[in-house]
């Protein structure tokens, strides 16, 4: 909103004062309370947004902004709307009347510097109009080559460009600065001619106003270094509500110079949950459904969130609930804020296949499940967690090793695209071994990062430097560094300012710039047709910003330029891995969780932003901090979360929590993936899976490249490691899955194999309930029941051969949805 003083040079240093106000101690009067408790009102056109509760703590008090009565004592120095928007209109002092639940507040008002003529800022006035209005969208006038010839930069990250377009562009025909009324640049968006994004401005309204007094005033330029908005606050930033409530919102930003200015008006409003809540262009949030909704509020280049949460019942009190740790504390609190039931705990046999799954990406065989099933131990859980994460100390049962190599290698062989279509037969498999030896001596999460991070050398002899060969550029490896080890998308701020944090394209080039000086050379060593690749450091490289032209400064994340004498990656390496880092404590974090649980805390779990709020902040805090004190040990890390009572819930959820899927009140199933899946039914079939090029007795887990001539993987979408997104791996079934295991050959022959499972039981002449029995636990890790014994009985005793019913009956459990997911 502009502001008027005498000088004009002076303006543009001080344009920023536009709106400041008491912050410390609302207006509470009666019951009453109403913020701001006074406003100063500076300049032509300043407006603020005056909230109206009831007295209460802030998160549940009722909100009766529009339910409000508000009459100024005099009009012509301020008025109020409806809505408790205040605008100055001439210098003075006045009084506001509030007036609600039979109370009435007064606030008072000061109104200084109203001028004749208002001088009005690009940067600080008309960008603001521009992006409320939805100009400068990446679907209006900043697409790729705009709309009708007028092109923007894409939130007016570039103001100059968005100048020279209102005012020179096309020989100056859309501003007329003699008759601003009769400019195209507002007789379009208010529809008074043909305009293809339809009315976006009210004639006559404040934005109108303050576009015409601009162009009135000389259309000023963009100022170099105007105050830039630091950060915007949203209050209330937490509101605890029932459905149908409507809460108002007040955005005040902050700018680089220490000044304040409410921007409700301005501000762009989105919710992130509309089944729990929606909101209105000017920050009118209605509930709708249960459960917690952020809303998204964002404002030049910054964003915040207020949080609304309508509880699924109004009291709660947990039902035979345990803590067996802080993640269960944690759990138990955002239950009781919710009025979430959570479901009962699982099983002892779906816990024993739920976390071999987890754990090692296999089923136990049919002794080990028979032992965990019969054993009475009460600390068997946690004692088979230990064992699968060899975390015994005890060599002989610590056995699982390997398995959980191989199955956490194949996880991040898929993030990192180790593939040798990328890097090589040879490459491929340095890499792979390089990933297998670090998972299987519990290598520090840390050190592992830097290792990859710092890589050089030959891509045969050292694997971790084949990531610099699946990412060639500088500004490949910033993306996909940021994006694995970060939790942070980079990709949007390489054109332009992130749209929904606060990265810019400085930030993108900044960091970009660590991998400036990393280069190749072809080698000889292992033959003049070997093509191997030496991944080297450079003793020179730059990163420029393509718009400015400027050599940026290696820059990490929000922080401060670094400098080294050769290789940038090692401070890069530092900073990332630091123990104050939460941008990779976090990450790495969530990503577990989100493979142990079935959902990040944050989803998706590589986009760790402000405005993507975690679920439960105060569960995923705990866990970096846990991580990091542990070492950045990855193993205890999982220890944590799967001897939780969260993680040990049943899978079928209660009438009450039947709705959730982010807050862990019931265990998410998840078909199981590919490769776990396909050595699984070679474990209750006892018929192995031969791979091309590998020896008998590889499992699907075990293998090393992207892409194997195996109908079974790619029906059941193992990824080709071609992104780093953990969406590749599809985990939605489809109908080429169904007909796959419902008629396709491989299972059919191996169920019929002839040294499988079924012509072993067969020899073994053993009774049917026996053969039952153990078909059961060979595929979903229990025995059956009564009544499906039972019903095995009738089917043997319909069936032409004890042969068919076995093979039809294996057929039947693989086809189960309790074999297929994780549950």
């Amino acid at each position: 909103m502009p502001c008027t003083i005498s000088s004009r040079t002076h303006l543009l240093n001080l344009a920023f004062i536009c709106v400041t106000f008491t912050l410390c101690v609302p207006n509470v009067h009666a019951g009453l309370v109403v913020e701001p408790a006074d406003v100063a009102l500076n300049g032509n056109f300043a407006r603020t947004q005056l909230l109206v509760r009831s007295e209460g703590p802030t998160s549940h008090a009722a909100d009766l902004t529009r339910s409000a009565k508000y009459e100024s004592s005099a009009p012509t120095i301020v008025t109020v709307d409806e809505t408790g928007q205040l605008l100055a209109k001439s210098n003075g002092t006045a009084t506001v009347k509030i007036t609600a639940n039979g109370e009435t507040v007064s606030v008072p008002v000061t109104v200084q510097n109203i001028a004749e003529t208002a001088a009005v800022a690009f940067d600080h006035d008309v960008r603001p109009v521009l992006s409320k209005a939805g100009c400068n969208m990446g679907a209006c006038h900043a697409s790729q080559y705009g709309k009708g010839g007028f092109v923007l930069s894409v939130f007016g990250f570039d103001p100059q460009l968005d100048w020279n377009s209102i005012v020179r562009d096309r020989q100056s025909r859309r501003a007329n600065l003699l008759d601003p009324e009769r400019s195209l640049f507002l007789l379009k968006p208010t529809m008074q001619v043909p305009h293809g994004g339809g009315q976006r401005l009210k004639k006559g309204s404040i934005d109108y106003q303050i576009l015409a007094e601009w162009l009135g005033g000389g259309a000023a330029s963009p100022v170099k270094d105007a105050p830039k908005v630091t950060e915007i606050n949203v209050s209330p930033n937490r509101r605890v509500a029932t459905p149908g409530v409507e809460q108002q919102l007040r955005v005040v930003a902050t700018y680089s110079d220490g000044t304040t200015r409410d921007v409700t008006h301005w501000a762009k409003f989105d919710t992130l949950d509309d089944a729990v809540a929606s909101v209105s262009d000017d920050g009118l949030v209605t509930t709708a459904g249960r459960g917690q909704g952020p809303i998204m509020v964002r404002f030049e280049r910054r964003a915040a969130l207020a949080m609304f949460v309508v509880p699924y019942s109004e009291s709660l009190k947990l039902q035979d609930w345990q803590n067996q740790n802080f993640i269960d504390e944690l759990a138990a609190a955002k239950f009781e804020e919710l009025g979430l039931q959570p479901s009962p705990i699982c099983d002892d046999a779906t816990f024993l296949r739920r976390a071999y799954l987890d754990a090692i990406g296999s089923v136990p065989t049919l002794e080990e499940t028979k032992a965990f099933l019969e054993s009475t131990d009460p600390d068997k859980r946690t004692q088979l967690v230990d064992r699968l994460l060899g975390l015994t100390g005890d060599p002989t049962l610590d056995i699982y090793n390997d398995q959980y190599a191989a199955y956490w290698t194949l996880k991040w062989s898929d993030l990192i695209r180790n593939s040798s279509q990328t890097v090589g037969e040879q490459g491929m498999w340095a890499l792979h071994n390089w990933l297998k030896a670090g998972f299987r001596t519990n290598k520090p999460f840390n050190e592992f990062v830097k290792e990859l991070v710092t890589a050089k050398g030959s891509i045969y002899s050292n694997g971790p430097a084949n990531y610099f060969r699946i990412n060639r550029t500088s500004t490949d490896l910033a993306e996909s560094t940021a994006q694995l080890f970060l939790g942070v998308r980079l990709q949007c701020a390489k054109c332009h300012h992130h749209p929904f944090e606060s990265f810019s394209q400085a930030d993108y080039y900044g960091f970009a710039a660590f991998f400036s000086r990393v280069g190749t050379k072809n080698s000889e060593d292992f033959g003049l047709f070997g093509r191997e690749s030496i991944v080297l450091v450079k003793s020179s490289g730059s990163v420029r910003h393509p718009r400015t032209g400027q050599v940026m400064e290696p820059t990490p994340l929000q922080g401060e330029p670094v400098t080294h004498d050769l290789d940038l990656r090692i401070p890069l390496a530092e900073w990332m891995t630091a123990p104050e880092n939460d941008y990779f404590s976090k990450s790495v974090v969530n990503r577990y969780v989100s493979y142990l649980l079935g959902r990040g805390l944050v989803d998706p779990v590589d986009d760790l932003r402000e405005t993507n709020p975690p679920t439960n902040p105060e569960m995923l805090d705990a866990l970096a901090k846990k991580f990091v004190a542990d070492g950045f040990d990855i193993k205890q890390l999982m220890r944590t979360i799967m001897t939780s009572r969260l993680y040990q819930l049943s899978s079928e959820a209660t009438p009450q929590n039947v709705t959730d899927e982010r807050f862990y009140s019931h265990y998410q199933v998840r078909r199981l993936p590919a490769e776990p899946l396909l050595d699984a039914i070679d474990i209750a079939t006892g018929s192995s899976t031969k791979f091309k090029s590998l020896p008998p007795g590889t499992r699907a887990i075990e293998l090393p490249d992207a892409e194997y001539p195996n109908y079974f993987l790619t029906t059941f979408a193992k990824p080709r490691r071609a992104t780093v997104c953990e969406c590749e791996r599809m985990p939605d079934e489809n109908l080429a899955q169904a007909l796959h295991t419902l008629n396709g050959d491989i299972l059919a022959n191996k169920i019929g194999a002839k040294d499988g499972r079924i012509a072993e039981l067969l020899k073994s002449e053993r009774p049917a309930e026996e053969i039952v029995t153990e078909l059961y636990l060979a595929t979903l890790c229990r025995k059956p029941t009564e009544a499906e014994l039972t019903a095995a009985q009738n089917f043997l005793d319909e069936s032409p051969s004890p042969k068919e019913c076995y093979e039809d009956l294996l057929w039947a459990l693989l086809n189960s949805k309790q074999f297929l997911f994780t549950h």
